[in-house]
């Protein structure tokens, strides 16, 4: 019997962000609906939503003594992490308890709170380890003789439409190869670590070590977090003995997918510019609108429905979450704050969309001998094929076609084979369980030696832009000298980094007795600490913040030399903001900014580092381009649309001089373009493009030079304006001189004579008043120029 997607929306607390730009909650909720309402258009009707659950976890909560936020009162209508477990992953368990595939994925823009449902933070945890931890408790339990349990844990990245393991540091260049099984018609990561796992801890165990490898990857090649999607897939084996010894096995796979910020178009940039957004940077999520909305239209009974599942990486693997055998839940979470409203909307459609699916899930329950027995014969099948020829089918090809399409048979039956006998070797192995613990008991005592060497060493810690992904990394600083830089360095160094901007010996930290000191490795190596650049010797206190190169941001941890246990709440912003304050940008306001120079404080904050980014992968890949971040005055903007301050991006090539301002949206695009032509140089692939498809390429165009500003006081007595009067740009330097001349005149534009003149201003109220403008001369200090042109722009004129 077909069964409906479940689905879920969980609205969360104000961020600090919108709650520094006075943001008002557009979110209501009364039990199963969902209300959201445009705060800014008062015409607008309020937009209705029904779902399986409506979680209210915005107000109303406090926090325990365990540090666990708990309804604040009995009529709260706070749902907590618990409640949320309750409800949905209560369900994911049982379904795998009976043999169902099952899956959990999260959706909603960035920042809205996916990974806190998800995973958690802290004594908060989310339906993850939670699900994980129940079911270790049943296997624990478990008093039957003739029932085993099996979990297997595995754990991969989707990112630019690359698998990458998360389980191994080094992944092959292009990531792992997404197959299909012919047998089934599923498809499945070929070579993808599965780990046995015996008890939660294990578990955990593994989804930090999967966190920090994704970390490492993400800083070294330059990868945008919220970009990827993070699949964990828990395979549960129960496998009973009959009466006569047979032996059926049940499994169920178990999908945890929390999937990339789902931001719309025009918030990530991806309108207005000539160069769409990377092919693939928001591939996956476009692909997996449409597989909802095709198999939406399938369920309301539309026929001829095509349900493109291979247009992504992602849509291949969620196949049986989404329209196959599986029970499936979706959590979408929410952003209450009005300056969310498009995107918060976004996603409510695109759930109320999902629920509309049907999937039709059975027991997946067979005998052991039967299973072993038919991957035998199927490896059997597929050895004979690999000995065997081309069909009939395939004649009139070139040689060269026929070749290739071998070798495409032959990878493909060598990896069936491949997966198959792994298959078999699981169902033969009866000690993985006992083995995989004995290693984890291992692994255990080896990480409380090292947990117990950083409470007693200085060490440095990461910060990351995505809270889940800082604090996962640390590297310690033994007695003596330890140098930071590259692996391919002559001696290795102590502290391994790479990416941009990272010399083979970048930085030395030397530490005697109690006193740590950094200094750079070589001239030029890029580091500052707490903001400045480094040039020197320097000695670190407790908490400095450190930034190696353009992306490696470390806090420096002395737990020998802290003062008390009130530490400073250090994170990504904090280090952002003292970067931004050396440069000269003023990063508080104390509640006095308007909502405009909040927004603009706010978008420089977020483009600085992406704009040395930028320039270190500028530098790098020889472009001879360079970035920077310039406020546009409300005095210079002649946009119509906008009188207030804006945030631009102003790129100058470094050989000829030229310039471009590029907004916001077209500035993110290209970052984004920008990475993915870096992430394929760091793979050793040609990264040479035509220009017009070259992310730090654009066509000459106009360019903003500068504003002059001519007052019109003397036209008020009749009196004519002749004057020169001053260039300057958006730095208030002057480039050139204009001569202008404004004199009154009649309707028809004829000059009212030399005799004409108002003594009392006052006379000219309430009558019609006409004067001519006229540019005489324009004179530039630069040459760079081919022509220029001037845009006349009148504010009001009161007398």
């Amino acid at each position: 019997m077909a069964e409906s997607v479940k689905v879920a929306v969980r609205v969360r607390p104000f961020n600090q962000r919108e709650k520094d730009r006075g943001s008002k909650c557009c979110i209501k909720m009364k039990e199963k609906t969902t209300t959201i309402t445009n705060l800014d258009d008062s015409s607008a009707e309020p937009k209705l939503f029904t779902f399986d659950y409506s979680y209210w976890s915005h107000d109303g909560f406090t926090m325990s003594e365990e540090g666990v936020s708990v309804a604040a009162s009995p009529d709260s209508t706070y749902a907590s992490q618990r409640t949320v477990f309750s409800d949905l992953g209560q369900g994911v368990l049982n379904n795998a308890y009976e043999g169902f595939n099952t899956s959990l994925f999260a959706y909603g823009q960035t920042g809205s709170g996916k990974s806190y449902s998800m995973v958690g933070y802290g004594a908060n945890k989310g339906i993850v380890p939670i699900t994980c931890d129940e079911l270790f408790q049943t296997v624990e339990k478990n008093a039957d003789p003739n029932l085993k349990y099996i979990v297997s844990f595995s754990m991969l990245e989707i990112y630019n439409e690359c698998v990458r393991d998360l389980l191994i540091k080094t992944n092959p260049k292009g990531g792992l190869q997404v197959r299909q099984n012919p047998s089934i018609g599923a498809f499945y990561v070929q070579g993808l670590t599965k780990q046995v796992v015996g008890s939660y801890k294990a578990i955990e165990a593994k989804m930090e070590e999967g966190t920090s490898n994704r970390t490492v990857a993400s800083t070294a090649m330059n990868a945008t977090s919220s970009r990827a999607h993070t699949v964990v897939t828990i395979q549960f084996d129960q496998i009973k003995k009959n009466e006569v010894g047979e032996e059926t096995k049940r499994t169920s796979i178990i999908n945890l997918v929390d999937l990339a910020g789902s931001e719309r178009a025009a918030s990530t940039g991806a309108t207005g510019d000539r160069l769409k957004e990377g092919a693939n940077i928001n591939k996956s999520l476009s692909a997996l609108g449409n597989v909802i909305s095709a198999l939406a239209d399938a369920s309301t009974g539309k026929k001829k429905v095509m349900v493109p599942y291979r247009d992504s990486v992602l849509t291949k693997l969620l196949q049986n979450a989404l329209g196959g055998n599986s029970k499936t839940i979706m959590i979408a979470a929410l952003s209450p704050a009005d300056i969310n409203f498009d995107e918060t909307l976004s996603t409510l459609r695109y759930a109320d969309r999902a629920k509309q699916i049907k999937n039709k899930a059975v027991v997946n329950e067979n005998p052991m001998d039967k299973l072993i027995r038919e991957l035998k014969e199927e490896n059997e099948k597929l050895k004979r094929a690999l000995g065997g020829e081309l069909n009939e089918g395939n004649v009139g090809m070139t040689p060269e076609e026929a070749a290739n399409m071998r070798k495409q048979m032959e990878e493909e039956i060598r990896a069936q084979l491949e997966a198959n006998m792994s298959a078999m070797a699981d169902m033969e192995d009866n000690d993985r369980t006992e083995i995989a613990q004995q290693q984890f008991n291992k692994e255990q005592l080896e990480l409380l030696e090292r947990e117990k060497e950083k409470n007693t060493t200085p060490h440095i810690t990461n910060l990351n832009e995505d809270a889940a992904l800082s604090g996962v990394i640390h590297h310690l600083i033994k007695p003596g000298e330890s140098v930071v830089g590259r692996k391919e360095c002559d001696s290795d160094p102590h502290i391994c980094l790479s990416g941009l901007s990272i010399l083979k010996s970048h930085a030395v930290f030397s530490r005697v007795e109690g006193t740590v000191v950094i200094k750079p490795g070589v001239v030029g190596a890029k580091t500052k600490v707490n903001g400045q650049a480094l040039n020197g010797e320097r000695t670190l206190v407790h908490q400095d913040r450190i930034l190696f190169g353009s992306n490696h941001m470390y806090v420096y941890i002395d737990p020998l030399s802290r003062e008390s246990d009130e530490d400073l709440n250090i994170d990504w912003e904090f280090a952002q903001k003292e970067i931004a304050q050396a440069k000269g940008f003023q990063t508080g306001g104390d509640g006095k900014l308007s909502k405009e120079q909040q927004l603009a404080q706010e978008q420089v904050l977020e483009l600085l580092p992406m704009v040395g980014e930028s320039n270190e992968i500028s530098e790098e890949l020889n472009k001879h381009k360079s970035f920077e971040v310039i406020l546009i005055s409300d005095e210079i903007s002649l946009s119509e649309r906008s009188r207030s301050a804006r945030v631009m991006v102003k790129m100058k090539n470094l050989l000829n001089g030229n310039t471009w301002l590029w907004e916001r949206p077209k500035f993110l695009n290209r970052r984004y373009l920008m990475q993915d032509l870096y992430q394929r140089f760091l793979g050793g692939d040609d990264i040479s493009c035509p220009q017009d498809e070259d992310p730090f390429w654009d066509p000459p165009c106009d360019l903003l030079i500068g504003t002059s500003n001519a007052f019109l006081q003397a036209l008020a007595y009749g009196i004519d304006m002749d004057d020169p009067i001053l260039i300057t740009d958006y730095k208030g330097e002057e480039q050139g001189q204009m001569f202008v001349k404004i004199a009154p005149c009649d309707a028809a534009g004829n000059s009212l004579g030399d005799e004409y003149f108002v003594e009392e201003s006052t006379e000219l109220l309430g009558k019609p008043y006409h004067y001519k403008v006229r540019s005489q001369l324009v004179f530039l200090c630069a040459f760079l120029y081919c022509s220029s042109f001037v845009i006349f722009a009148v504010n009001d004129i009161f007398f």
